[in-house]
C-alpha cells in the first residue's frame, strides 16, 4: 500500500480547529489532491467524535474518486463527552468494540474500507488474542487493508505481534521530541519495514519559547537562505532524513502551508546540517 509521504491529518479540519463547511473541506481535500498528498489521517474521537462525519460528507459530495486517496482512523479511546455514555476516559480493545468502532468510522467516513486502521494509543489491558481476532475478521470482511499502531513501544508492539502483524507505527517525532530515535521505536520501524509516520512534526518551535527553540531559530536563519526554504520546511526535511523513511502528519488546515510542506520533500538536507540542528535542540555535541 502506497501512502503519500506527506500525510494530511485531519484533526483540526473540524470543530476542534477550522470547523470548515463541507464546501471547505472539498476545496482543501481536492488542494491536497492537486499537490500529491493523498492520504488523510482520521480518528474516530476528532472534534469529539464528528470529524469523520463531517469529512465523509465532503468526500460523498465531491468528485474524488475513493480509489484516488488512503484513509485512515484510530480506535480505542473512550472520552468522557455527551455524545458517549463513558464515565471515565478510557481504552477499550475489546474485539467488539474494535469491530464496531471501525463501523462506524466507514459509516461516517462514507466508505467500505479503511486503507490503515490505527490502536490510537496503548492499554494495559489490551489482549492480543482479542484484538488479532477483530483485525482478522475486519480484514477478511474487506472493511481494513492494513494494521498498525500509534504510540506504541518496541515492546508493546513485540506483544501485539505475539498474535498478529503489526504494519505501521504513528508517533510523535520532531527535532523538539525526537525520543523515538533512540528509545528503539523507530530502529523497530526500520528492522521490520514497519511504516513510520510522525504526529506533531514540527514539535514546539512555533508553540513556545526555550533555550534550545532560540539556538534552533539562529542555526535556521542560515539554513533557510541555503536551502532557499522556510522554518517549518527544515523542520520536516530534519525529519525526512531519517532512513524510517517517516511520513509526516501534517497538522494544518491551511491550504498554503499544506503545499509547502509536500515541497520540504524535494530537500536533501546535508548531513552535517541535520547535526547541527541536533546540537542546537540537545545544547550539546554527540557523544
Amino acid at each position: 500500500m502506497k501512502y503519500s509521504r506527506i500525510i494530511a491529518g485531519t484533526m483540526t479540519w473540524g470543530k476542534w480547529g477550522k470547523q470548515h463547511s463541507t464546501k471547505d473541506m472539498i476545496s482543501l481535500m481536492n488542494h491536497c489532491i492537486d499537490h500529491r498528498i493523498t492520504t488523510f489521517d482520521h480518528a474516530d474521537i476528532y472534534g469529539d467524535y464528528t470529524t469523520e462525519e463531517d469529512f465523509g460528507k465532503a468526500l460523498k459530495e465531491s468528485s474524488v474518486k475513493r480509489e484516488d486517496i488512503q484513509l485512515i482512523s484510530k480506535c480505542g479511546i473512550q472520552f468522557h463527552v455527551k455524545e458517549r455514555s463513558n464515565r471515565v476516559k478510557h481504552y477499550d480493545y475489546s474485539t467488539a468494540y474494535i469491530i464496531s468502532s471501525v463501523e462506524r468510522s466507514l459509516k461516517k467516513l462514507q466508505t467500505d474500507h479503511l486503507d490503515l486502521l490505527l490502536l490510537h494509543r496503548p492499554s494495559p489491558l489490551m489482549n492480543p488474542s482479542e484484538i488479532a481476532e477483530a483485525v482478522d475478521k475486519l480484514k477478511q470482511d474487506g472493511k481494513i487493508r492494513q494494521f498498525g499502531v500509534s504510540n506504541f513501544t518496541p515492546a508493546q508492539i513485540q506483544l501485539i505481534e505475539k498474535e498478529i502483524q503489526v504494519e505501521a507505527n504513528q508517533v510523535e517525532f520532531s527535532l523538539s521530541a525526537n525520543e523515538v530515535m533512540s528509545n528503539g521505536t523507530l530502529d523497530d520501524c526500520v528492522a521490520f519495514d514497519r511504516l513510520a509516520m510522525s504526529w506533531s512534526p514540527l514539535g514546539s518551535y512555533f508553540r513556545e519559547e526555550s533555550q534550545a527553540n532560540t539556538r534552533i531559530k539562529k542555526v535556521l536563519a542560515d539554513f533557510t537562505e541555503k536551502y532557499n526554504a522556510t522554518e517549518d520546511q527544515l523542520l520536516l526535511a530534519w525529519i525526512l532524513k531519517h532512513p524510517s523513511k517517516i511520513h509526516p502528519v501534517v497538522g494544518t488546515a491551511t491550504p498554503k502551508r499544506l503545499k509547502m510542506a509536500m515541497d520540504a520533500v524535494s530537500i536533501d538536507m546535508d548531513i552535517q546540517d541535520w547535526f547541527i540542528l541536533l546540537e542546537a535542540n540537545e545544547g550539546h555535541e554527540v557523544a
